[in-house]
């Protein structure tokens, strides 16, 4: 039975289309992100992986946006922070623990790619690099096919406030809106490219520039998932409808360092983490939902031990996993004869 007041409280999510049931499958999502994040940062310093990268704080708006696609038909471009986007796609922890361990079963890139480099044509998830920002033009030329097949299909792309500075950014977005393509290009604006601040990168505001390839810019609270899924979910629609592009800057902040590789004391203050790090809309999330009737203690409980299960059976089983066979190493880098050996 929902508790008092809990019409009200509810309504956002519902007014948004989405039911109770997605609404708390979010929350799920987010949770989920977070702490295979948390044991990934713990295993590289525990020297059993090489190397990991936080997108903690993030998840909330990550989920959000994976929530408002079409799964089924969208095209996914993310970076490599994007743990909460791609498990809201449908990746799982043990293909992200594969990744981690570099083993030969991991899904993403055969244990090739860095951790964070997420690929999978199944999820129709468009496999990155390591240069920055080249997912961005990728995503263009996957959104030109779309409309050129007349295909109901959207693609949407992640990157960091650094990225977009480069100019594959500017080079996607202007060909994006000179032909009206069904693309999403979000920044994920967490303050920071590697060690520098995003007073040091730009004048104006990101969103903004969408007005010079001719689409709307939008600037949404990284905290708020609700409104980060309203425009998100706005955005697609204008996509697919023919109306072409939009740019979100989504407004957050990233409280870990750049990567395990990463001092970043020696460009910020732990005070200023400290004051971010109290703002994590997570339990702010976690709350909409108790007030809404939708989500208890004991049903906390249960998922976080749940997800403590999920991660153990995910970790156990990459870290015995085989690595990639040496004579695999030249698969998928030469041309291959089809049929046969190959």
């Amino acid at each position: 039975m929902k508790q008092a007041g809990s019409v009200q409280q509810s309504h956002r999510h519902t007014a948004l289309g989405l039911t109770d049931e997605r609404a708390v499958d979010m929350y799920k999502t987010m949770m989920l992100a977070r702490r295979f994040d948390e044991r990934g940062q713990l295993l590289q310093r525990a020297g059993k992986v090489n190397f990991h990268i936080s997108g903690i704080t993030q998840e909330p708006s990550q989920v959000a946006m994976g929530f408002a696609m079409d799964l089924k038909h969208d095209w996914f471009l993310p970076y490599y922070r994007d743990y909460g986007f791609v498990l809201s796609l449908g990746m799982t922890v043990k293909d992200l623990m594969l990744s981690v361990y570099a083993k030969g079963e991991d899904p993403n890139s055969a244990g090739r790619q860095m951790p964070g480099h997420f690929g999978s044509k199944r999820l129709r998830i468009v496999t990155g690099s390591s240069p920055v920002t080249t997912q961005v033009p990728h995503a263009t030329g996957f959104a030109l096919a779309a409309k050129m097949r007349n295909l109901p299909s959207v693609a949407i792309v992640t990157f960091g406030d650094g990225s977009s500075n480069q100019g594959d950014f500017h080079e996607g977005c202007n060909f994006a809106g000179v032909h009206q393509l069904p693309v999403i290009f979000v920044c994920e604006n967490n303050q920071y490219a590697i060690s520098m601040s995003i007073e040091k990168q730009t004048r104006g505001r990101i969103c903004d520039r969408a007005l010079g390839y001719g689409f709307p810019g939008i600037r949404v609270d990284g905290n708020d998932p609700l409104e980060v899924y309203r425009v998100v979910s706005e955005a697609r629609e204008r996509a697919v409808s023919g109306q072409g592009p939009t740019l979100i800057e989504i407004m957050t902040y990233r409280v870990t360092a750049h990567s395990t590789s990463d001092n970043d004391m020696a460009y910020r203050t732990k005070e200023e983490v400290d004051l971010h790090r109290g703002k994590d809309s997570l339990p702010v999330y976690k709350q909409y939902l108790v007030e809404a009737g939708l989500w208890s203690e004991e049903q906390e409980t249960k998922l976080q031990a749940d997800i403590r299960a999920t991660i153990d059976e995910g970790n156990e089983y990459a870290e015995k996993a085989a690595f990639q066979p040496v004579e695999d190493a030249f698969r998928h880098v030469y041309a291959e004869q089809s049929g046969g050996d190959q």
